[in-house]
């Protein structure tokens, strides 16, 4: 039991690492894809461009981060405090807590004398029954503050990444060129992170990478509109 709960906890560890990793860099990508190509319409200014971009680079990165944590923290604690009143129940209440661990099992498809023997095992060792509840029960895993670092980092870290993506043809190539070009990669990285995305999870991964480069464009499109609107005379 405690072996398949390791090999589960790597395996959502991995997941959650992902989803951190697609999280910031789409983010982080799509917002400062926004930004520089309003302020390029705007200003029509390479230095003001990349001055625009880099601080919207660096404070969407240490903004993602900052949210991630908080979040994660959140979970954390709600976690604890829903562990602590169930270890509290399993004291003071545990028949309340045998029929809950029978409930959970009888949904699985188990009964009559295998349901008893997988109740009576699971109840034998408190850890076990603890965990099981928290997670069947109530779909809830533990994570430690290791985790909550590292993922809050992983966002921050894939959000910077992905918002120098657009910026990177502004440092070599004129406005007109670097434009057209932000939009090309920028859309194709959106496209690959949709595919891959599908791919790893669910669905249709075609979709999936043209719904979100849509949504990337859609960005583009508002933020050069504003900048247009605003744009130096």
């Amino acid at each position: 039991m405690d072996e398949e709960n390791k090999t589960e906890e790597h395996f959502q560890s991995k997941i959650a690492s992902l989803s951190e990793v697609i999280l910031g860099g789409q983010d982080g990508l799509v917002n400062v894809l926004g930004v520089i190509l309003g302020v390029a319409a705007a200003s029509h200014s390479i230095p003001i461009i990349l001055a625009g971009g880099l601080a919207a680079t660096f404070a969407e990165s240490i903004s993602m981060a900052a949210v991630a944590y908080t979040s994660k923290m959140a979970d954390k604690s709600h976690y604890e405090s829903k562990l602590d009143r169930e270890r509290r129940q399993i004291e003071n209440n545990p028949k309340l807590q045998i029929d809950k661990v029978h409930e959970i099992y009888k949904g699985k498809g188990f009964s009559d004398q295998i349901l008893n023997e997988i109740v009576d095992k699971i109840t034998s060792d408190k850890h076990v029954w603890l965990t099981t509840i928290m997670r069947e029960g109530h779909g809830l895993a533990p994570m430690k503050t290791k985790r909550v670092l590292t993922g809050s980092a992983t966002v921050g870290f894939s959000s910077l990444i992905g918002s120098l993506i657009p910026l990177i043809p502004f440092f070599f190539m004129p406005i007109n060129e670097s434009v057209t070009l932000s939009i090309a990669i920028s859309t194709l990285t959106l496209f690959g992170v949709g595919y891959y995305k599908a791919k790893v999870y669910v669905g249709s991964a075609f979709k999936s990478g043209l719904e979100i480069a849509i949504i990337g464009m859609g960005a583009a499109i508002i933020g050069y509109g504003i900048g247009y609107i605003f744009q130096a005379k």
